[in-house]
């Protein structure tokens, strides 16, 4: 009988006790792994986070970057184009010109030239004569549109440095011109 009250004991100390701490210890493993997984999983999607917001900051320099050259470049490849022996800014010119003030007011240490340009029509000093005074009409307008004075230099080249060195009237009407150049 003695036997039996020991057997009878241990089962119902030993066997609960067991069965106790051993559900414990799964509970405890499972917990762990779960925290464990989630905070990879947090730390892993703030890395993938950080390296989109990086991948974007420099999708935006590089675009910044990009507008930036295509504005001067549109700025350096524009010509501003004459009638036949006139310094006269057209309609379109004048709408180009307010593009390049934008442009210098963008670029407040950036200074230009303007170069005035003719076809080879007329005598040499006639030409050189009428490219400054191209120039200067250029000038006064990118200065009335608020660009200082100081920032334009004008120069003629007459019919010196022709664009297109053809000798009809296509390549006359290329000739008269007002050319940018960056100091």
């Amino acid at each position: 009988m003695q036997k039996k009250l020991w057997i009878i004991l241990a089962m119902v100390f030993v066997i609960p006790g067991l069965l106790f701490t051993a559900s414990c210890s799964k509970k405890a493993v499972k917990e762990d792994t779960s925290l464990s997984q989630q905070a990879e999983d947090e730390a892993a999607e703030k890395a993938r986070q950080e390296e989109l917001a990086r991948q974007r900051a420099i999708e935006e320099a590089r675009l910044k970057e990009d507008a930036i050259q295509k504005a001067k470049d549109n700025f350096l490849n524009e010509d501003i184009h004459f009638e036949f022996d006139s310094a006269t800014l057209t309609p379109n010119a004048q709408e180009i010109l307010k593009t390049k003030a934008e442009w210098l007011q963008n670029n407040p240490n950036g200074k230009s030239t303007v170069e005035g340009h003719c076809d080879e029509r007329g005598t040499l000093e006639y030409n050189l004569a009428l490219g400054e005074r191209r120039a200067s009409s250029v000038k006064s307008f990118l200065v009335d549109l608020g660009i200082p004075a100081s920032r334009l230099i004008t120069i003629s080249y007459g019919e010196e440095r022709p664009a297109d060195p053809g000798q009809n009237e296509a390549a006359w009407a290329k000739n008269r011109r007002c050319h940018f150049t960056l100091n």
